[in-house]
């Protein structure tokens, strides 16, 4: 997975990017940060911000945004990068559960987007979570 930083076009700095499997996150109080990952709506397979949400008053969603990996973004199948971005509002400790479904997988709405249920003719397995601790000083 390679993270994603991307101005933001209003004169702040650029959120500082972590990489999936990055489990540990420091920031300061007003920092943005984000994290970056693939997915291929094509194939079913689909990355969601999941509960239990950050506490807001230490971690606060700032939105996400989806990038084609493709350089024709019309093109049928290509995957994309689907970034999440976060700004730390105030000091403390506090959790960002993302969770990530596929075809093989039978996925629930959990406080965040809705994911397909699998339709799958084999047995269906639990969809990955990836948990990151988030430390704002």
């Amino acid at each position: 997975m390679l993270p994603l930083v991307a101005a933001c076009g209003s004169g702040e700095p650029a959120p500082v990017a972590h990489p999936l499997g990055e489990s540990r996150i420091t920031a300061k109080v007003g920092e943005r940060f984000t994290l970056t990952v693939h997915e291929n709506g094509s194939t079913r397979e689909h990355w969601y911000l999941s509960a239990p949400r950050p506490d807001a008053g230490v971690v606060r969603e700032r939105g996400e945004h989806s990038t084609s990996e493709s350089h024709d973004k019309n093109e049928v199948g290509s995957g994309s990068r689907l970034t999440f971005t976060f700004e730390a509002t105030g000091k403390g400790s506090t959790r960002i559960v993302l969770t990530h479904c596929t075809f093989a997988t039978t996925c629930d709405e959990e406080g965040g987007s809705p994911a397909p249920a699998s339709t799958a003719p084999y047995r269906q397995s639990a969809p990955k979570r990836v948990t990151y601790t988030v430390t704002v000083r």
